[in-house]
């Protein structure tokens, strides 16, 4: 595969049809886990939104959708997985089937602050599913319910992944060279 002419790339990881094809088979796995209900998906902003997009239109159950973004705080002395919402969830998610929609999950800090967070909101249930997961950095211990690709400890770019908020419109996923990042 061709790395497309963008200095800042050192190569695609997946391309947009490899993406495709296993959206598709991520979203067949969660439409049957819940094929006897309807199910909200929960997605972080701002990474989410390609990935959740593209899992919504591959559903094939009913779907509710909303969205919560989360802020980091504190300087690089803090500890790791300090962070805070900054936008909530407009509706209630008491007696939902929740899934947790993220781009990348990679220490586990985020993600398990925010499923204890949401669980503690009711649920009937809540699961969650990444469209990356680097478990080369992994400090958390996470139980990742459905997800389409694991990565290398590589800083990558592209389907809402970003490097200082560009890049997330790639249609594909790429390893952003060494000296850029």
């Amino acid at each position: 595969m061709k790395t497309p002419a963008m200095p800042m790339i050192e190569r695609v990881l997946f391309s947009e049809d490899e993406i495709r094809e296993r959206v598709k088979v991520v979203a067949a796995e969660i439409s049957e886990r819940y094929k006897d209900g309807h199910l909200k998906l929960v997605g972080v902003l701002k990474g989410s939104v390609f990935f959740m997009t593209a899992l919504a239109r591959e559903l094939t159950i009913p779907i509710k959708m909303d969205f919560l973004a989360i802020s980091s705080f504190g300087d690089h002395s803090s500890a790791p997985g300090v962070v805070r919402i900054s936008k909530d969830l407009d509706e209630s998610i008491e007696g939902e089937d929740v899934l947790l929609v993220e781009d990348i999950v990679d220490t586990g800090f985020t993600a398990r602050y925010l499923m204890q967070h949401l669980s503690g909101r009711g649920p009937n249930s809540i699961a969650i599913c990444s469209m990356l997961d680097r478990t080369t950095r992994r400090i958390v211990p996470m139980q990742i319910d459905f997800r389409c690709f694991e990565i290398p400890d590589r800083f990558v770019i592209g389907c809402g992944l970003d490097y200082n908020q560009l890049y997330r419109n790639l249609n594909f996923i790429a390893v952003l060279k060494p000296d850029k990042a």
